[in-house]
């Protein structure tokens, strides 16, 4: 395909299709109770989670990509993509990448397909990413998947992490388009900051220490995170991306309809709602049901949005996210009109790939 530099500057990437799926396994806090020492009023104080889905033992990452990847593509009116983007913490492998395999068990040979490993801000990056491959020409439709099964690296007798926690894929289809039209990506901004990167961390598992449990600890293997810091620097990163992009696109926090954030836990999300100045009505909210998802809960959040018609075709939306890295990220859209969504499925009551 060949666009020419006239064609290269209106073209954009216009949102056209979603989906999501959780794994049907359900965790709610009394079952978590039994095994730690905590219970139902500590945790929902502290993070204002009532449940979570955990992936079934044969159950990766691929699979909920590949369920979240043919219900986004199924609510476009298309099978077809020209590239896939996955954004995860919890590959399949360490190598290959997971979207190869994503795009393959989608019925997507040829297309371009690579990983993004942003932790939380995964998908907001993947986004990028795929307007980026969008507007120079490069591609016509991108899948972006995020999907995370945290429940392989968070130690299930952490009580700090293992309560947060949830598995889940969520999924977007954006096309080629112009920036005036529902659905068209806006600005975006994105940031890190490696001098933290010990804030959240699985510290085995690369070529800094392998996982090898003679070379590292228990803790070393598996997810930590500094609850503390991490809130502090969650709320802060949040908020600033947010008003830069708002402050780049010429709008106020007024002009914005619905604020979709990381499903970090419902604490940080009400104070980034409230230091932006929006009203909670108008901050989306899925972490009570399922947790903390990592990558997938912005597109979770959206889908569970658009299902429950929180989302109107014309809305502006703002999502923005933090992960660990450090990382950051926000974008603007305009919302479109799609065709109804169901909410998000239970993975195995999908057809087998």
């Amino acid at each position: 395909m060949t666009v020419s530099s006239a064609e290269r500057s209106d073209r954009a990437a216009v949102l056209c299709g979603l989906g999501g799926v959780l794994p049907r396994h359900g965790v709610d806090n009394a079952e978590l109770a039994v095994r730690l020492d905590t219970d139902d009023t500590w945790i929902r104080t502290r993070t204002g989670i009532r449940s979570r889905h955990i992936a079934a033992p044969h159950e990766a990452t691929s699979d909920l990509a590949v369920a979240a990847g043919r219900r986004a593509l199924a609510n476009s009116g298309t099978n077809r993509a020209d590239a896939v983007v996955v954004a995860t913490t919890t590959p399949d492998r360490t190598c290959p990448a997971t979207a190869p395999l994503v795009a393959a068990r989608l019925g997507l040979p040829g297309a371009a397909a690579f990983d993004v490993g942003a932790v939380c801000t995964g998908f907001v990056y993947a986004l990028a990413a795929g307007a980026g491959l969008i507007a120079s020409g490069v591609v016509d439709r991108v899948l972006v998947i995020g999907a995370d099964v945290y429940s392989r690296i968070v130690d299930p007798e952490d009580r700090q992490n293992a309560v947060v926690f949830g598995d889940g894929a969520g999924a977007v289809v954006l096309q080629a388009g112009h920036a005036d039209e529902p659905g068209a990506l806006g600005a975006f901004d994105l940031g890190s900051d490696g001098d933290h990167e010990d804030m959240i961390m699985v510290a085995a598992g690369g070529s800094r220490v392998r996982a090898d449990p003679d070379r590292a600890s228990r803790a070393e293997r598996h997810f930590a995170m500094r609850g503390k810091e991490v809130y502090r620097h969650a709320v802060n990163r949040m908020t600033e991306s947010a008003r830069a992009v708002l402050d780049r696109s010429g709008l106020s926090v007024a002009d914005v309809d619905r604020f979709v954030p990381h499903q970090a836990n419902l604490r940080i999300l009400r104070t980034v709602a409230a230091d932006l100045g929006l009203s909670a009505d108008r901050c989306a909210t899925h972490v009570e049901r399922a947790g903390n998802t990592g990558a997938a809960s912005i597109p979770l959040a959206l889908t569970d949005d658009h299902t429950n018609q929180s989302l109107r075709p014309g809305d502006r939306v703002l999502l923005t996210a933090f992960g660990g890295g450090l990382t950051w990220g926000s974008c603007l859209l305009t919302w479109p009109e799609l065709t109804p969504a169901a909410e998000p499925a239970r993975h195995e009551e999908e057809s087998a790939p």
